[in-house]
């Protein structure tokens, strides 16, 4: 009897196989759609070039602005994103992958913030403390929401990756808005700014933060070709951003069909 069990298992295998199913399979499909994103942010050396590259294209800049510096003129001075820019969360990222969860989870980042384990982005630091030793002012602007102790994590962090920091006044962190051009603004009024660096555009100004209207934010872009690579240097974030936005009207979209639906669409080119 348990032969004859064991030559029926067999057939439908094998007649599985013919038809390109598995039989009794109980795995789950490898479908996370951040399976490409991440793999290419984790083992890809063209991800980490592009970090060097773009602090290179900064330093070029600073350099430049250092050498026009005249007695009299505000001082220098450069204004940065923090997350995806200087410092990567890539650990954070792959917790998510691991739990089978696709899309961003605020839950798990604010616990995950505290703990100081993001990495510094290939060239930041050099780039840094390269301005920090020319007496180019650094001001770090992040967009956060941790509760009561957003401002103390996110000065933790930086003082964890041991980046230059002349002192609190050149760490803002907004809780409540992700409208960095207020703060900008308050900046340039004291200091010329070498350059700007982000991975959204978002970060450099506000009129980028377009939703539901991929093509409309596309085409504020190209009003400003011409600055990116001078006064902007943009780093590369294909799990998130405002770039998201476009596609769902709003950044952190919930993590259901609806919404892999349209990440589907939006991915094929049907928009």
């Amino acid at each position: 009897m348990a032969s004859l069990f064991h030559h029926i298992l067999r057939s439908f295998a094998f007649c599985s196989v013919l038809v390109g199913t598995p039989a009794f399979s109980t795995e789950r499909p490898n479908n996370n759609p951040l399976l490409y994103s991440l793999a290419w942010k984790q083992a890809s050396a063209e991800y980490e070039a592009l970090y060097y590259q773009g602090f290179n294209i900064a330093k070029m800049h600073v350099e430049l602005a250092l050498a026009k510096h005249k007695k009299g003129d505000k001082p220098l001075a450069i204004v940065s994103d923090f997350d995806d820019t200087l410092a990567l969360p890539l650990t954070y990222w792959g917790h998510l992958v691991n739990k089978d969860i696709d899309f961003f989870d605020d839950a798990i980042w604010d616990k995950w913030i505290p703990k100081n384990e993001m990495i510094a982005s290939p060239g930041a630091k050099a780039f840094l403390e390269f301005c920090h030793k020319n007496g180019v002012e650094i001001f770090y602007i992040t967009s956060r929401e941790q509760g009561e102790n957003t401002f103390e994590y996110a000065l933790g962090n930086i003082r964890h990756l041991g980046f230059p920091l002349k002192d609190e006044s050149h760490l803002t962190v907004l809780r409540d808005t992700s409208n960095k051009e207020i703060r900008q603004n308050e900046i340039m009024k004291d200091y010329d700014i070498a350059v700007f660096l982000g991975d959204n555009l978002n970060d450099f100004r506000r009129k980028y933060y377009v939703k539901d209207d991929v093509d409309g934010r596309k085409k504020k872009m190209k009003e400003d070709r011409a600055m990116f690579g001078k006064k902007y240097v943009l780093f590369p974030n294909p799990t998130d951003g405002h770039w998201m936005a476009s596609i769902f009207g709003e950044s952190e979209p919930d993590a259901n069909d609806q919404n892999r639906a349209m990440l589907k669409e939006a991915a094929a080119g049907n928009r």
